[in-house]
């Protein structure tokens, strides 16, 4: 089972999601459901729902690039080390994603607030997940994932 630890450090989010805890649990909850390769584990990360500041803080310390982004993941795990603990181990912790809330609200072209946020969180799970988009292939089986756990989520 994945379970997801949500803080909500911008209060904006709020008018947009009521309770962000709630609503990941029941996101997560319907993953769950569906994919059925880690019912018999605890796999758990970290949601920091921010705004400009925070995550413009965290991508200059951790990526060199002193700009606000939509979403950072941290891994905790390389793919082939996470492989490793899925296999060994019943309670495995992810790593963090962070997003920022004013990436997603001054989006051009944004119709939909809450499946914005859906895509990204599940692309920093993805990501999580020890994937990444660095060469083309890798970026296709990446959006692959994505859309598979978008269509678990959103049925």
């Amino acid at each position: 089972m994945i379970k997801a630890n949500v803080i909500t450090k911008n209060l904006s989010w709020y008018r947009y999601i009521k309770n962000p805890n709630t609503y990941i649990d029941k996101k997560i909850n319907k993953l769950n459901k569906k994919n059925i390769k880690f019912k018999k584990k605890s796999i758990y990360f970290t949601l920091l729902l921010s705004g400009k500041r925070e995550i413009k803080n965290l991508n200059r310390k951790f990526r060199k690039k002193n700009k606000a982004t939509d979403v950072l993941s941290f891994p905790f795990y390389t793919k082939k080390e996470l492989h490793k603990r899925l296999i060994n181990e019943k309670e495995i912790y992810l790593g963090d994603i962070i997003i920022n809330f004013y990436e997603i609200k001054d989006k051009k072209k944004l119709k939909n607030f809450k499946a914005e946020f859906n895509d990204l969180w599940i692309h920093g799970l993805v990501h999580l997940f020890g994937h990444d988009h660095k060469k083309e292939k890798d970026f296709s089986k990446m959006k692959k994932i994505e859309k598979k756990y978008s269509s678990f989520i959103n049925d």
